[in-house]
């Protein structure tokens, strides 16, 4: 069982000791304190846990430490979305997850990417120029190579669209603005 000292940690998250001898004393990061002396020693899968619930990035040294996804069969989850800022804030909410993050400004660079790329899941907006969200859901779903590919909509469309993209083969689809916690869980679910 590997652990990791407080110092350590610290130096991962880019904070100071004093505050991961706070997470350790609030009980949200679990430390083992060693007999006979203060010092605490925190396992690597419970620090991974720790960053992974709390959302933060996981450092590179421990990406192959990640018990739950080894380098071989990480996931890979394409972005799709016109808008620079919307894609940088979904990248933002998937940062702390063990995923490949990608993204494409169009349906035709999207395209492209996918049959590159092989991703697992695409995070769809409807509304792009070009060939729209709806195109890239028909494309996807009259391939037999990309039966496994799961599709996220992401949309500022009315309620209707949304639908109407689930009715032509997206999994599932949220609307924009979107909560953080929701984002997550679904993309979770979609590739549990």
């Amino acid at each position: 069982m590997k652990t990791l000292k407080p110092s350590e940690i610290a130096q991962y998250c880019d904070v100071h000791q004093r505050t991961v001898s706070r997470w350790i004393a609030n009980g949200q990061l679990k430390g083992h304190k060693l007999p006979g002396r203060g010092n605490y020693r925190v396992l690597v899968e419970d620090f991974i846990s720790f960053l992974h619930q709390q959302q933060m990035p996981m450092p590179e040294i421990l990406l192959q430490e990640d018990t739950k996804q080894t380098p071989a069969q990480k996931k890979r989850v394409l972005i799709i979305d016109d808008e620079m800022a919307m894609r940088n804030a979904v990248r933002r909410v998937l940062q702390s997850t063990p995923y490949d993050i990608i993204s494409a400004q169009d349906g035709f660079q999207a395209g492209v990417k996918i049959i590159a790329e092989k991703p697992d899941l695409i995070i769809l907006d409807l509304s792009m120029p070009g060939l729209d969200g709806f195109d890239v859901i028909q494309f996807i779903r009259q391939r037999p190579d990309l039966t496994d590919l799961k599709i996220l909509v992401l949309s500022g469309l009315a309620p209707a669209d949304l639908a109407e993209s689930v009715r032509i083969g997206a999994n599932d689809a949220i609307a924009k603005p979107f909560d953080n916690t929701d984002l997550l869980s679904r993309v979770n679910n979609l590739l549990s």
